[in-house]
């Protein structure tokens, strides 16, 4: 199957000037952006979450397939070429691979992610916080079907991190 890249290339790019905002939390969504070059900045809750460099990488792709705002401020680092994909989740519905070729990279990610959270648990069995935080987030990825998980069901309405 073709890169992201091969799949998206008649989508225009954007060039981003270093510290150029590319993706503002809170605002709404439904573009998809694939890192083409350059170095982005993931921050969420001012919380540092990545440093992206690595070609084909997705930015927008939880906002467009949930329909929710932008979980996250994205930033150009060094100067960043982008494919913009407007009106994402239209796109997605008519282009099979493209669709395709983002689910196996969310589900890359997810299995990542289960990897590590199955680490942490591992070095934290039998501490007194194990049903805390931890256990809330297999749960989280358990959830099946229509259902969904909002960070509340994670964390409470109380801002994060709070004591357990």
């Amino acid at each position: 199957m073709p890169s992201i890249i091969d799949l998206t290339a008649a989508e225009p790019i954007n060039v981003l000037a270093p510290g150029e905002t590319l993706v503002a939390e809170g605002a709404s969504g439904g573009t998809l952006y694939v890192l083409i070059s350059g170095t982005l900045s993931v921050e969420r809750d001012g919380v540092k979450l990545a440093t992206l460099t690595q070609p084909g990488t997705l930015i927008g792709e939880m906002s467009v397939l949930l329909g929710t705002p932008a979980s996250a401020n994205v930033r150009a680092d060094s100067e960043a070429r982008v494919r913009i994909i407007a009106d994402a989740a239209k796109v997605l519905a008519t282009d099979a691979h493209l669709a395709t070729k983002v689910a196996a990279t969310l589900a890359s990610r997810l299995d990542a992610t289960s990897a590590l959270l199955v680490a942490l648990s591992a070095e934290h069995t039998g501490k007194p916080h194990e049903e805390g935080l931890l256990s809330r987030i297999f749960h989280a990825l358990t959830v099946t079907d229509d259902a969904t998980v909002a960070r509340s069901d994670l964390f409470g309405s109380d801002a994060w991190p709070r004591a357990m």
